[in-house]
């Protein structure tokens, strides 16, 4: 979802004191729309998050330079739905070769912030998987969930097979899987779930 609704609460970036609609808001508009295309095709990420991000960057970009400083980039991790403390900042900035600097640019914005919202969509997918094995509404995948989903995707699965499954993907011991054990188990995930299941390894 866009940040439209988030957008400026109790209009500190209206009309006052800004020039009014006009010539400043098609070019802020046509800025927008450059910086959309040019990053979507160079991460490859959907419209709908090519948005966000821009939306994020040009809240705190209040006088549109094209830059936001460290308070700025954190505001706009948060108007993205991202937690994020100054040491991780400086670790990114890092990691951009830019920590002796006081701004990044909308690039830069673009490539801290990719990480964060790959890992968001990803975990968002796999919990919808978890949720079609979590039939009874738990919070985990029990070993009747697995014999359910083994006979209704019609693997040929004995019951030692399925409680091995569990066992590998159970790292707390309470004969369940929870949704971290889940997750990270997924994360190298094929078309069949429960082969992935059947062939975790320990990192």
């Amino acid at each position: 979802m866009a940040l439209a609704q988030r957008r400026d609460p109790g209009n500190r970036f209206g009309t006052k004191g800004k020039p009014s609609a006009g010539a400043a808001a098609e070019k802020t508009e046509k800025k927008k729309i450059g910086m959309m295309k040019t990053e979507k095709k160079k991460v490859g990420m959907t419209e709908e998050e090519t948005e966000e991000i821009t939306e994020a960057f040009q809240l705190f970009d209040t006088e549109q330079k094209g830059t936001i400083d460290v308070k700025e980039i954190k505001a706009a991790f948060r108007a993205l739905g991202f937690t994020i403390k100054k040491q991780e900042v400086r670790q990114m900035m890092t990691d951009i070769d830019k920590l002796d600097s006081p701004t990044v640019n909308f690039e830069e914005f673009v490539e801290m912030v990719t990480p964060r919202m790959t890992s968001r969509d990803t975990r968002e997918e796999i919990m919808k998987v978890f949720k079609l094995f979590d039939d009874d509404n738990t919070g985990t995948i029990t070993f009747k969930n697995l014999q359910r989903v083994a006979r209704e995707l019609g693997e040929n699965l004995t019951d030692d097979e399925l409680q091995e499954m569990v066992d590998e993907a159970d790292r707390d011991g309470d004969n369940a899987i929870n949704e971290d054990e889940f997750f990270r188990v997924m994360k190298k995930r094929g078309d069949n779930p429960l082969d992935d299941l059947s062939s975790d390894e320990d990192d």
